[in-house]
């Protein structure tokens, strides 16, 4: 059974602590291949809401290095943006260096096909029968997704599960963004079996998510942010029906709720300039 815990406090740093306080962790971690996975879906100097914030991921690692992991290592993908730019633009790469960790870009060389397994269920269609990703990846023996709490406009909420999902599938392969389709995918076909089928073959052993900030309509890429802390949460139930998807701000695959002024394939940010792209339903985690 998994253990959850959830807490708040005026400091990431300390709300991350305790919240981890609760969790056995040693034998998850000591002596492991430890794979840190963050968000870094996109960027850019005027927004980093969609992405995991900088002190959110130095006080992961810094928790995770008191059980002594043999190497620790920060994983990304993104999906929407060359991921060493998105690092570098969100303030992560200072903190891979400055915590001494190894950097992994898994949307780079060399690939592996993976076989994925969708089950018996005849109303699973799971066309993504196996998936292209780096090789390093099969390397990890503990999987840790560190994830913002998004609104998602195509899965509802961004999750550990479509952190990984969405992260792993190589775009140096696939395309940047994936819909691109340098090599054909069927992903977006039966999105949430994909996920499933990604989370069965990539297990994720830690989960962290955290509003900081929580993005409470129109995500994943855009979208207003409500407080800095993790006191904002979604109830997946009132997602169900098409008016409950509206009142939080989920208007269907495609589509987005105005948030202010510019071209259709646009949203503006919190500076007013026109310069976050529609997320991608393929490629942003």
């Amino acid at each position: 059974m998994s253990t959850v815990a959830i807490t708040q406090h005026e400091t990431i740093e300390r709300g991350i602590a305790e919240a981890l306080d609760h969790l056995s962790l040693d034998r998850l971690i000591r002596g492991k291949l430890v794979a840190v996975k963050p968000n870094e879906t996109w960027a850019s100097a005027d927004d980093t809401t969609g992405v995991t914030q900088p002190d959110t991921l130095r006080a992961v690692l810094r928790y995770i290095k008191e059980y002594s992991p043999r190497q620790l290592i920060v994983t990304g993908g993104a999906g929407a943006a060359e991921t060493e730019e998105v690092f570098r633009i969100a303030g992560l790469r200072d903190v891979v260096e400055q915590e001494q960790v190894i950097f992994v870009d898994h949307n780079r060389p060399p690939f592996t096909s993976v076989q994925l397994n969708y089950g018996v269920d005849t109303e699973v269609r799971g066309p993504q029968r196996s998936v292209m990703v780096h090789s390093r990846v099969l390397e990890y023996e503990t999987l840790i997704a560190v994830n913002q709490l998004k609104l998602h406009e195509t899965a509802t909420v961004t999750l550990a599960l479509k952190n990984i999902a969405m992260s792993f599938p190589a775009a140096d392969y696939y395309g940047h963004p994936r819909s691109q389709q340098r090599h054909r995918q069927h992903f977006f076909e039966d999105m949430h079996s994909f996920i499933a089928a990604m989370a069965k073959r990539f297990p994720i052993h830690l989960a962290i998510t955290v509003g900081h900030p929580a993005m409470i309509g129109t995500g994943p890429l855009g979208g207003p942010c409500g407080g800095d802390g993790s006191d904002h949460c979604v109830d997946g139930r009132t997602c169900r029906g098409r008016r409950g998807r509206q009142i939080i701000g989920v208007y269907g695959a495609g589509r987005t709720a105005p948030v202010g002024s510019g071209s259709p394939g646009t949203r503006r940010n919190r500076s007013g300039a026109n310069t976050i792209p529609r997320a991608d339903p393929t490629s942003s985690d």
